[in-house]
């Protein structure tokens, strides 16, 4: 039974990885109702949550959650003692609280963009959870914890976009980044971010040799000494060959 439950999460985390762009750590939206059966059952959240989804997990929870777990009094203290050692994530509800079930549907949104799983055992989450696509569901049954099959909205979105009805929240995201560096959308063609740096041009090396100057007359010759012989002015110079002139003159 314990394989088998393996393989049926394996599979669903897949289906999420896959379909919603979801990466370890995976973060898990706990509530006092998940601690207190938790509790009941004596499950350790934090030992047996990684081995069951296989990968690294970030448990954590809201204020609203832990400010109704005050309010409820001594039965659930334990459940927010538990839940005090998790991290707090910030809702929009810091200065008013909400209830725990309102204030866990509004962190998801419309489309899950944080990529939560939501760990509860209250059937009002639960039933809003269903209408939002791309949001796991942990529970606790029969002393195990247990990884929901995903909803019907999960699988019609996913079958949207392989359709090519809809865009998915990964594709979105790609798509606007493009949109950012191309400046595409931007009001009276105004683009966003910092205008580039034109590098520093150097000049052309060819361009730097001087000029041949033209018609520029030959050195004149040096004087020749006695005894060493004349030579006469070519393209390429020569030694002409012949006898010494003082010899042609005597």
């Amino acid at each position: 039974m314990k394989i088998k439950r393996q393989k049926q999460a394996k599979k669903t985390i897949s289906f999420y990885k896959y379909n919603f762009n979801f990466r370890e750590p995976f973060q898990i939206l706990i509530d006092g109702t998940f601690c207190q059966a938790a509790l009941k059952n004596k499950i350790q959240i934090k030992e047996q949550m990684p081995k069951y989804l296989m990968g690294e997990i970030q448990l954590c929870t809201t204020n609203c959650v832990l400010k109704e777990l005050e309010t409820l009094g001594k039965e659930l203290y334990g459940a927010r003692i538990i839940l005090q050692r998790f991290q707090v994530r910030r809702c929009p509800h810091f200065k008013s609280p909400v209830p725990a079930s309102e204030c866990l549907l509004s962190m998801l949104e419309e489309t899950n963009p944080h990529h939560y799983f939501v760990a509860t055992q209250d059937h009002t989450v639960t039933a809003g959870l269903k209408k939002i696509p791309g949001v796991p569901l942990l529970y606790i049954i029969l002393n195990t914890i247990v990884l929901d099959k995903p909803c019907q909205t999960s699988v019609d979105h996913v079958q949207a976009v392989q359709l090519g009805e809809l865009v998915s929240s990964a594709q979105q995201q790609s798509i606007r980044s493009l949109k950012e560096e191309q400046g595409i959308g931007q009001k009276d063609g105004e683009r966003r971010g910092k205008k580039r740096k034109r590098k520093q041009k150097h000049p052309n090396p060819l361009s730097c040799l001087k000029k041949k100057k033209k018609g520029v007359p030959t050195p004149p010759l040096k004087k020749t000494e006695q005894g060493e012989k004349r030579r006469r002015s070519r393209h390429k110079r020569q030694r002409i060959h012949g006898s010494d002139p003082e010899t042609i003159n005597t």
